[in-house]
Formats: C-alpha cells, structure tokens, sequence
C-alpha cells in the first residue's frame, strides 16, 4: 500500500497551529491546586483503558519513516524514575499520582510504536544518541528542570505526528499517530500547569533567564530532529526548515503560558 499522496503542504499552507493551543486552552487557566491534578489524574486512568488497534491489519512503512518512528520509539521509554523522585520532593500527592499516571502513558506510546513496527516488519533499536542527551539534561534535575526539558520534547513531536497522522498511507499507522498525537495534545497543558505553580513566582529577571536557555534548548532540539528525521520529513511534503519554524511557533503560546507573571491561577491562556 505504501504511503499515499502527502497531505501535509496544504496543512502547513493553511497554518493550522490553532488546533493545538485551542486543544489545552482549558486546561492554562488552574483552578485549585488538588482539583487541577485530580483532573489531570482522571484523565491520565481514563486512557488506560482505550483499546488497542487491530494489529492483524499490518502495516507498510517506507523504511525512512521506520527508521524514524524507531528512534522516537526510543525516546518514549523512559522508565520515569527521576521525574517521579522530582515530583515526591515537590510534596504534592495529587501530582505524584498524576505523573505516575503521565510515565505510564508515554511507556504505552512506546509500546504503541513498538507493536506498528513489528506489524510492519520493521525493527526497533536499543537506543538513539538522541535520547542519551535528552537523558543527561535531565539526570538529578529537580522538578521545574525536569518539567521544562520534557515540555520541549513534547513539542517538538506534536509537529511530527501531525504529520504521519495526515500523511500515512495505511490505517494502522495513521491511528497509532492519532492516538500519540491526542495524548501529546494533553500532556503539553499538564507540563504548562506544573510550571506556573513553580516559576510564576520568581523574580522577572530570573524568569527572563529561564525562558532564553528554555528556548534554545527548543530550537536546538527542533533542529536535530529536523535534521535527524529528515528523510522521513520529505516523504510527507515537509521540509526541515518547515518544520522547525512551524515547531517554534509551537512553543511560542507555551513559554509564554509557563514564564507568565503573577499568581498561578492567573496564567493567560495562549492563542493560536
């Protein structure tokens, strides 16, 4: 079957980036701390319950794009062990039961991608330089380091499998994409709601310090994977410069969401 005809130019020409930030506009303006976990919590139990796709269908991936989708399979595997440490020292229960719940679903993304290619015949890999950097920026961070290096990865993929969701030629591949890409959707505001309640308080220079180093952790991430998947990038239409300005562009309402000024409960909600 192989892929069909790209849609993804028209997508990018039509610069639909409003679907993403109106997805987690409900969720940038918390209300009490306990009740905005607890939602988050609910959510995160409620997914584990989404059945899986029909693996029997099969599928057939260009080996460029298997390549890719092994590497961000990779990626998703953590074990969760430091956050989870960062977030028991934060001393919020409702928060550590929700993280808990967030390890587990980016696990099952692995797993997901795992299965697409095993149904495909493609092989996975063990591990991916990549993922060893992402790794150490976060080895014994604490918990807004943690929360920022992992909100600039989740970014960056929204992009990508927007893409492999419009783009794929097969059934199965475009409903893993769709199910990784709804769940990314998600966890960006869960990331975004976390941080305000640790950064909104600080001094502006000190915020205007983070938000430089966060955003070029962005854009230096944005670029390996635009490069790093860029043969996958052109099967779909889109070209790495492309997908890097539109992936900053991204991350634009997020920053501005997390390093806003003022109380927690006062977080603007970004637009798209």
């Amino acid at each position: 079957m192989g892929l069909a005809r790209p849609r993804w130019s028209t997508v990018a020409k039509n610069d639909n980036l409003g679907v993403f930030s109106n997805a987690v506009q409900p969720w940038l303006v918390p209300e009490d701390a306990s009740e905005a976990f607890d939602s988050w919590r609910h959510r995160f139990e409620a997914n584990r319950f989404r059945p899986d796709p029909d693996w029997r269908a099969g599928a057939e991936i260009p080996r460029a794009l298997a390549i890719s989708l092994a590497r961000i399979q990779v990626g998703e595997a953590s074990d969760g062990a430091g956050m989870m440490r960062a977030a028991a020292r934060a001393g919020h229960p409702g928060y550590l039961e929700a993280t808990r719940l967030f390890i587990a679903e980016e696990q099952d993304h692995s797993r997901l991608l795992a299965r697409l290619l095993i149904a495909a015949g493609r092989p996975t890999i063990a591990a991916h330089w990549s993922d060893t950097i992402f790794r150490s920026l976060r080895w014994r961070a604490r918990l807004p380091r943690e929360v920022l290096v992992l909100t600039v990865a989740e970014v960056c993929v929204l992009r990508y499998f927007q893409m492999v969701r419009d783009g794929a030629g097969d059934q199965l591949t475009r409903e893993v994409a769709a199910r990784i890409l709804t769940d990314e959707q998600e966890h960006v505001p869960f990331h975004v709601r976390r941080l305000r309640l640790d950064l909104a308080g600080l001094p502006g220079p000190t915020r205007a310090l983070i938000a430089a180093a966060w955003w070029a952790l962005l854009a230096v991430s944005a670029a390996v994977l635009a490069i790093n998947h860029r043969a996958a990038l052109r099967l779909f239409g889109v070209f790495p410069n492309r997908y890097f300005a539109d992936t900053l562009r991204l991350f634009a309402p997020v920053a501005k969401a997390a390093l806003a000024a003022g109380p927690a409960d006062q977080a603007e909600t970004p637009t798209g």
